[in-house]
């Protein structure tokens, strides 16, 4: 591996409600997954993301998600096919149009919270948003999970899978996230962080909550920008990548 990218949850204030810094991580990232408003973010919030990104050159993923803002789109909702791929038309549409307006583009999608968990092993909802994306744009690339569902289904219909780790998140044996409601899911400690990424850079692998070694294939590396302490996460993990002699930049060009 000589290049790698690093991308953060952005765009997720909404209102009087301020969550991250979109600003300080944007000048440490190469990818921004923005949210689409149906999770978190109001249009004049995402809008200034939006312009934000593109004055940084930061690429920018559509961070589609279940119609779920009272959960943070982190609660699992059982929506039929049918609906959740008009709702991932919906929010690409949307997040398109405010690109255009901020003379840019949408250039991937990613799933978030538990539509990202459930596309791992669901193949019906994960054909839904395939769908969406061949309905509204067959060359913007798909980020998921490793050996996830949406990954096979989406090579399946010619789409670029990019695979992704999480740099804040521990990990199960099989690959799979360690639940939020679980202790230990969510680190911490910058230091560690970038270790683990560095390790995954070198060898393609990161410790997994039992302590056993998980192999792990991954284009992006992603923050969230919601966990406390992400831009000094953000700063650690890049200046460690750099540092080894990564290269760190978008996987897709704006």
């Amino acid at each position: 591996m000589t290049t790698i990218d690093l991308n953060a949850d952005l765009g997720e204030s909404y209102g009087a409600w301020t969550l991250g810094d979109d600003r300080s991580m944007l000048e440490l990232v190469t990818s921004a997954n923005v949210a689409c408003g149906f999770h978190a973010g109001d249009p004049s919030g995402l809008l200034a993301t939006v312009r934000q990104a593109a004055a940084h050159r930061v690429s920018i993923g559509a961070q589609v998600s279940y119609p779920d803002l009272r959960g943070f789109g982190r609660r699992d909702l059982d929506l039929p096919p049918a609906d959740l791929m008009a709702d991932v038309v919906y929010q690409l549409g949307a997040l398109q149009g405010l690109a255009t307006a901020s003379g840019t583009r949408v250039a991937y999608l990613k799933p978030h919270g538990a539509l990202y968990n459930r596309v791992v092993h669901d193949e019906l909802q994960a054909a839904a948003v395939i769908e969406a994306v061949l309905a509204v744009d067959a060359t913007l690339p798909v980020v998921g999970l490793p050996d996830s569902e949406i990954g096979r289904l989406a090579e399946a219909e010619g789409l670029r899978f990019v695979p992704e780790a999480f740099a804040d998140r521990n990990y199960r044996p099989d690959g799979t996230l360690v639940p939020r409601s679980e202790p230990g899911a969510v680190l911490h400690d910058p230091d560690e962080i970038a270790e683990r990424m560095l390790r995954l850079a070198a060898e393609g692998v990161v410790i997994a909550i039992d302590g056993s070694d998980l192999a792990l294939s991954a284009e992006t590396i992603c923050v969230h920008g919601d966990t406390p302490g992400a831009v000094r996460i953000a700063r650690a993990v890049r200046d460690a990548l750099e540092s080894s002699g990564l290269t760190v930049a978008a996987f897709a060009v704006r």
